[in-house]
């Protein structure tokens, strides 16, 4: 159960939210309102006149939880330094060369149309740097 900071422990606990739809299903704490009432650190935490006091806990899929301890890395945080660089590239590709939409359908014409922006932001770099 979870333990409020004046330490007053949830009456009831219910999992809120559906499995497997994106979202992540929530643990939500219900307190009792008569301890709220009188409770010195109820500034910021109960409203006067409400009839529940609850605190919901979002539970996070085990997926979220590697990619979070992934976050915290020295390799992560390393590559993440870099990243503006490759961000850039992409972003003049998307934007100026129109490699974010495509321009007729199937995947041999978006592959074409790939190769033909990457040669022609390639051979303008290549154009900068020599001149």
């Amino acid at each position: 159960m979870f333990v409020c900071p004046a330490g007053h422990m949830a009456i009831r606990r219910a999992k809120q939210g559906r499995k497997n739809v994106g979202k992540n299903q929530v643990y939500t704490y219900y307190f009792d309102v008569e301890k709220c009432r009188s409770c010195p650190f109820r500034e910021g935490c109960y409203k006067p006149g409400s009839k529940t006091k609850s605190y919901s806990v979002s539970i996070k899929s085990d997926l979220h939880q590697e990619q979070a301890a992934f976050q915290e890395t020295d390799y992560y945080k390393e590559k993440s330094k870099h990243r503006y660089k490759i961000e850039a590239k992409n972003s003049e590709l998307k934007n100026v060369h129109g490699y974010g939409r495509a321009n007729a359908y199937g995947i041999e014409n978006m592959q074409m149309q790939g190769a033909m922006a990457i040669f022609t932001v390639n051979l303008k770099r290549i154009l900068r740097l020599s001149a």
